[in-house]
């Protein structure tokens, strides 16, 4: 029988960024957006906020761009600062390379395993599927969901007992199953 695991985000990551203001490398973002049209053309940005110094930065969404190319429902989704849109920019990677900035994932994710009654069987076939594209070794997410430790995970991979078509030892943020044999 197919298990069914969700790696689910739980609140929005921090955007790791250099401050100019302090030392600090983290922003959180704030979830409001700047938009600012002059005739024909529009900018977008994202406010964050330092978690050192609270100093606000922005993330360049639109950049001079005509204001008939933007969806009208996409332009009143930033000026109502719609959370979901907030999620949705940050992990577009054309913003993450435009701005020059990275997610820290940490604390700000969940693994749904649907309970613990796979954890007496001999066999565990499992299909892991992510909500958001959020960076984890899958050797994490085995240990974690299966109760073992990192180190139980590595000595099953090694010994052939746990089997998947990707690669456990990096990161992976795409969905993926492995096999499990006790």
């Amino acid at each position: 029988m197919l298990n069914n695991w969700v790696v689910a985000p739980t609140c929005l990551p921090l955007v790791r960024r250099r401050c100019h203001a302090c030392a600090s490398d983290r922003f959180r973002a704030s979830g409001r957006f700047r938009v600012n049209a002059n005739h024909k053309v529009i900018d977008a940005w994202l406010l964050v906020l330092c978690t050192g110094c609270g100093d606000t930065a922005k993330l360049t969404l639109l950049e001079r761009v005509n204001v008939r190319s933007v969806r009208p429902e996409r332009l009143d989704l930033l000026h109502a600062n719609d959370p979901a849109l907030t999620a949705e920019l940050l992990q577009d990677p054309g913003v993450q390379r435009r701005n020059r900035i990275g997610l820290d994932w940490a604390g700000a994710w969940r693994l749904d395993t649907g309970g613990s009654d796979h954890l007496d069987r001999e066999v565990i076939d499992v299909s892991v599927r992510f909500a958001a594209r959020i960076p984890v070794r899958p050797e994490r997410l085995v240990a974690e969901g299966c109760g073992l430790s990192r180190a139980e995970v590595a000595r099953l991979v090694e010994e052939g007992k746990l089997v998947s078509a990707v690669r456990l030892g990096g990161r992976i943020s795409g969905d993926f199953t492995f096999t499990l044999k006790r």
